[in-house]
């Protein structure tokens, strides 16, 4: 069974930073891509950042300098380092294995939960 759980999730002023943390189970984690999703307050769930299995990164041009995705092949874990916060990151962040890439949540692959990130003005 692939279990996908993400964490690190939280509520902070503009400005502020938060790491989210997503770690994999039941898939190979280094022959995986593995992408970050989000879905705000009457927006779509779209795709935020993206690290392929060789290793190329793709980031959202909307948050491209202020977030950053790396990954822990030991822990079966990959990250998304999120700095100088702005309310309109407020969303549900969502981690998936194997989404191939897609623009769109749920698309394929397998998908966790979601942990809420809140950021007030």
């Amino acid at each position: 069974e692939v279990q996908v759980v993400e964490s690190g999730g939280g509520s902070v002023q503009a400005g502020g930073s938060l790491r989210l943390s997503c770690t994999v189970s039941g898939l190979t984690f280094d022959a995986s891509d593995m992408g970050w999703y989000r879905q705000g307050p009457g927006n779509e769930c779209r795709l935020v950042s993206l690290i392929s299995s060789d290793g190329s990164t793709y980031i959202k041009d909307s948050v491209e300098g202020r977030f950053t995705i790396s990954q822990d092949n030991a822990k079966n874990t990959v990250y998304l380092q999120m700095n100088s916060l702005k309310p309109e990151d407020t969303a549900l962040y969502y981690c998936a294995a194997d989404s191939g890439g897609s623009w769109y949540c749920r698309h394929k692959g397998y998908w966790g939960q979601g942990t809420q990130v809140t950021v007030s003005s």
